[in-house]
């Protein structure tokens, strides 16, 4: 058995749950932020690059990249789901069975977003308002990100289905290699053989392709009926429906998110020009890019919020399937309460951490004060606009993830991606066509976050509400004897 088999999984359907929360919570939100910290370290050494655009190119295609990748981590959530209801129901033949057809799909999945990615990333950067410079580092970072794809996505559902078991810490300890790995190689192809934006990649590329495999052999040494096997990898019907049940509306959800995220994108490009034009500049991407730099900074910085506060609101996803696979709709209320409190505490402490120490934070990125009138300026406004306005009231963001984990768990993944679409996604793009369009400017384009998120969390709240009193009326009708004769 090796080192990292010697793990105590959760049992997440009996006894007190605040303790069994925080317990799977800490090593799946410390493996979150190392991965998020890993991620931001190619926007920090990037910057350490001649190339004044470089943290900017690197910003302007997340989004997009976001696009396709959520697609099949949304598959990954209906891996988890379905996972967990399995080892909840006891049914060892079912959980191997999803294990393997998990891994194939991610395989397949991952390879299609690979070669989507090389062919649509001109087009799609242009789209968002990519020009010269900014458009040739973007789709040089781009593309070679997506080579590493296959390797995330395997990554990706190898962690879902440990985590469905209750076993967070094994991806702890992987990624946290791996994420090291990650910085060695960025300062390597940045200090030393002098690359830019194509050195983070490929050295985003290669830590994934060995967390891929480390992963693997490590499933393949379990012990239970998560056990990976070569010759038992194939699709089987009934757990490949069950995980696109949950996982496409999942999928459907992150990749609309990342649309609205684009149109917001070359809102920002588009303020980006404007400004430049104003301060008298040809708004030529050979420029330096202030909007963009400082909007990315400080994007980037509120992925450790993000990360932090979605990683404890995961644990709704498999503490809630675990107790309707073992028909316990009712802990699902406890679950909630759980999640919801220790979600909006993350928030609050994460956010009002980067804000307050939030110059130290820009300078990591290259953004500091300076002058009026000049461009740096202009980023360091930018950034720290943004900062205030999304972190100030993200705690609304806490239980948007909350109610939304909470309802992919208890098996309606489609609501959770109808009150995203609604509450968030047409929102947005409704406010950006009407108000935006009416008052462009920064906060026109930050509000809008809040705003969502807000509206999200209600929607979701009232939702889990009702279906978790169907399935407990369910549970009750079926447990009723029948009516002596």
């Amino acid at each position: 058995m090796s080192i990292l088999t010697k793990h105590r999984n959760i049992d997440m359907t009996e006894g007190p749950l605040l303790r069994k929360v925080a317990l799977f919570v800490f090593p799946l939100m410390v493996t979150n932020l190392l991965q998020t910290a890993y991620n931001a370290a190619d926007m920090m050494v990037v910057s350490l690059s001649p190339e004044k655009n470089a943290v900017g190119a690197v910003g302007t295609c997340a989004a997009f990249i976001n696009l396709i990748l959520n697609i099949f981590i949304g598959f990954s959530v209906g891996a988890n789901v379905t996972t967990a209801r399995c080892i909840g129901a006891k049914d060892d033949d079912s959980t191997s069975k999803t294990v393997h057809t998990s891994i194939l799909l991610g395989a397949v999945l991952g390879l299609t977003a690979c070669v989507i990615g090389q062919f649509a990333s001109r087009p799609i950067l242009m789209l968002m308002g990519n020009d010269g410079t900014l458009l040739d580092l973007a789709l040089l970072y781009t593309r070679i990100y997506f080579f590493g794809v296959p390797f995330i996505a395997v990554s990706n559902y190898a962690i879902g289905i440990l985590r469905a078991k209750g076993d967070t810490r094994t991806p702890l300890i992987v990624l946290t290699c791996t994420g090291l790995l990650n910085v060695l190689l960025n300062l390597f192809f940045v200090l030393v053989l002098h690359r830019s934006v194509e050195g983070v990649a490929i050295a985003t590329a290669t830590a994934n392709a060995v967390s891929a495999t480390v992963l693997l052999l490590h499933l393949s040494r379990d012990p239970g009926p998560c056990r990976f096997s070569l010759k038992k990898l194939r699709f089987y019907k009934k757990s490949l429906l069950d995980i696109l049940h949950i996982g496409l509306p999942a999928g459907m959800q992150g990749a609309l998110f990342s649309i609205s995220n684009m149109m917001i994108q070359s809102s920002v490009i588009m303020i980006n020009n404007r400004t430049l034009t104003e301060m008298g500049y040809s708004a030529t991407s050979d420029v330096f890019q202030p909007v963009v730099k400082g909007n990315t900074s400080s994007g980037n910085l509120e992925g450790f919020a993000y990360t932090a506060t979605n990683s404890v609101a995961q644990a709704a996803v498999s503490f809630s399937s675990q107790n309707v696979g073992a028909e316990k709709p009712e802990r699902v209320y406890s679950v909630m309460r759980c999640v919801y409190f220790l979600t909006f505490c993350t928030a609050v402490v994460v956010a009002g951490t980067l804000i307050l120490f939030r110059d130290f934070f820009f300078s990591l990125y290259g953004v500091r004060a300076a002058a009026e009138g000049t461009l740096e300026a202009v980023a360091y406004k930018t950034a720290t606009r943004r900062m205030l306005w999304m972190l100030s009231l993200y705690f609304f963001l806490a239980f948007m993830e909350a109610g939304s984990c909470t309802l992919r768990g208890i098996g309606y993944s489609t609501a959770s991606t109808l009150a995203a679409l609604t509450g968030a996604c047409l929102f947005r793009i409704v406010w950006l066509l009407t108000v935006f369009r009416a008052r462009p400017t920064l906060d026109m384009i930050y509000i809008t976050y809040p705003l969502s998120w807000a509206l999200t969390a209600l929607a979701s709240f009232v939702l889990v509400l009702i279906f978790l009193r169907r399935m407990i009326r369910k549970k009750n009708r079926r447990q009723q004897p029948p009516e002596a004769a």
